[in-house]
């Protein structure tokens, strides 16, 4: 059984037990999150197609951790004209493990 749900504006197929990085959220380490914006949910040949998302449908997950990503680089250069730039940037994410998927 998997579902594909919708959070920080991207979606994520996910199934039980799986640990994913998503876009940073507010909780706290190990505190539960319910996910509400399930898109889809397939178990064996059985589907269920949300407009746009399923009623009543949930995935329950867990936070495990927060923290930033690999470093990112960014280099504006102008030749001749003796400008440069560089800047870096981190983004922050969030581990979450997901514990049950309801239809």
């Amino acid at each position: 059984m998997f579902a594909i749900i919708k959070t920080g504006g991207k979606q994520y197929k996910v199934a039980t037990g799986d640990k994913i990085k998503i876009e940073k959220l507010t909780a706290k380490e190990g505190k539960p999150v319910v996910f509400k914006d399930v898109l889809l949910i397939a178990k064996g040949e059985e589907t269920k197609i949300g407009q746009p998302k399923v009623a009543g449908a949930k995935v329950e997950s867990k936070v495990l951790r927060t923290q930033k990503g690999k470093k990112v680089q960014m280099i504006k250069y102008k030749a001749k004209k003796r400008y440069s730039v560089k800047k870096g940037h981190r983004q922050l994410f969030t581990e979450v493990e997901i514990l049950k998927i309801t239809a």
